[in-house]
């Protein structure tokens, strides 16, 4: 009953869905340029009952019984089927907090708002949920002998860079990432350094990094371990079937999600339509992808009724991880969204900052991406699109931790063209019983006033 049962899975080409290649192969895309997609065998996975699905899915999860207790893990048959469990590289990636944001939800209307914790992970972000099948079908490859593989490779604004580092490490695998030099956080920079990957800081931005990247990985020395490469999205796309697992198999109604280099919201969608088609969900909800207003070529297009996609040159935002002009996985997220009517919305630096703040003063600690994502959803509040029955989730991608520079910036009013109006200033005082008093007290009277 624990074990996985035996299916198949390959790359296709994901938009038209033709041509085959095996997870052994070292290929990101197909002959005619296109971006590929890991199809599996949902056949075979029919064979199973929708319930039988639900029943396994919740006898594994969060146990101890490897590899099948990782949030990932658990659903081995529906991510990387073919490889043994001996070669799985995990670090209990998954199985993340659904916080009941009840107090903000309130104040912008939305009671039964949740925000998905992705960031409550072991490198701190959601890129682990890829990462771990990527660097074990990497590590597979290599103890197999099918790929001569010398380490893996990364663009990364920070998050991406650290999970990989994380991953191979713990594989013995050697790792390399590129990162546009002063552009990412004191946080994100110092975890693969720490984890002893070759970090690389260019005088670039992501996008310059990411062509580097993928001319690095030509000649297949070196693996590439972007979200090009279509095994991070099987990964990522768990997010979807742990989040409808979370609650007890019931269908949120609407998902608002922060985009850069866009294969989170290919993920989520491609997560909702594999669990539809094995009957565990009749409808996909609604799902909204946000973007920071200096770095938002979706939302551009998406105005424009999806026609003619431009890349911009990202601007300065804090939200440093989807500071991306130049997504690679825009011809998967166009797609999907299409498909499924999907939205897409833009936040200002003042709105990110300020949703992340009051969202943080009930008790989250967010990162500035998922300020982006809050400030979307608030926009969708405020227009009366969302009704206050809806039930919302936010997926948080990353802690708060890694971006401590930025809050405290905030709080500190020093971020330039945003007004700090909600910030909390710490307070400097003499070691005296008194000063500490009154000040104590004129708190309490500002909270009452």
């Amino acid at each position: 009953m624990m074990q996985a049962m035996k299916n198949d899975a390959w790359f296709q080409d994901a938009g038209t869905q033709s041509g085959r290649w095996e997870l052994d192969e070292i290929i990101y895309r197909s002959p005619d340029g296109g971006l590929l997609e890991v199809a599996h065998d949902l056949d075979a996975l029919k064979q199973r009952s929708a319930a039988s699905w639900m029943n396994l899915w919740d006898k594994r999860y969060k146990r101890t019984m490897w590899p099948y207790g990782s949030g990932v893990w658990g659903k081995k048959e529906l991510v990387l089927p073919n490889i043994p469990d001996e070669d799985v590289v995990s670090l209990d990636e998954g199985g993340t907090n659904l916080f009941w944001a009840e107090r903000y939800g309130k104040s912008i209307g939305i009671p039964d708002l949740w925000v998905k914790q992705c960031g409550v992970s072991h490198t701190g972000s959601f890129k682990d949920l890829g990462m771990t099948v990527l660097v074990s079908q990497v590590n597979h490859m290599i103890k197999s002998g099918k790929q001569d593989i010398m380490g893996v490779a990364c663009a990364s604004t920070g998050d991406t860079s650290a999970a990989l580092a994380a991953y191979c490490a713990a594989a013995g695998i050697t790792s390399v990432v590129l990162i546009p030099r002063g552009k990412i956080s004191p946080g994100q920079l110092i975890q693969p350094m720490a984890n002893n990957s070759l970090t690389l800081a260019l005088d670039t931005d992501f996008d310059g990094c990411m062509n580097l990247v993928q001319e690095l990985t030509v000649d297949k020395k070196l693996y590439l371990a972007n979200s090009m490469n279509s095994l991070r999205v099987e990964g990522q796309k768990t997010i979807a079937t742990e989040i409808v697992q979370q609650f007890d198999w019931a269908i949120p109604d609407w998902i608002f999600i922060p985009g850069g280099n866009l294969g989170n919201v290919s993920a989520l969608y491609k997560g909702f339509e594999e669990i539809k088609e094995l009957g565990i969900i009749s409808r996909i909800p609604k799902i909204v992808c946000c973007q920071a207003q200096l770095a938002n070529p979706l939302y551009t297009c998406y105005k424009n009724n999806w026609e003619n996609f431009e890349s911009i040159t990202a601007g300065n935002t804090q939200a440093s991880a989807i500071r991306i002009g130049d997504p690679v996985s825009r011809s998967k997220a166009i797609r999907y969204l299409m498909r499924h009517g999907g939205m897409v919305e833009e936040a200002s630096e003042q709105e990110l900052a300020e949703a992340s703040t009051l969202a943080d003063r009930t008790g989250l600690f967010n990162c500035p991406h998922t300020g982006v994502a809050l400030a979307g959803l608030k926009k969708f509040a405020d227009r009366g699109d969302i009704s206050a029955n809806d039930r919302v989730v936010v997926i948080s991608t990353a802690h708060g931790l890694k971006f401590t520079d930025s809050k405290l910036n905030y709080h500190l009013g020093n971020i330039e063209g945003v007004q700090s109006k909600h910030c909390n200033k710490f307070v400097e005082l003499p070691s005296k019983r008194d000063a500490v008093y009154d000040a104590v007290m004129r708190h309490m009277d500002d909270q009452l006033s």
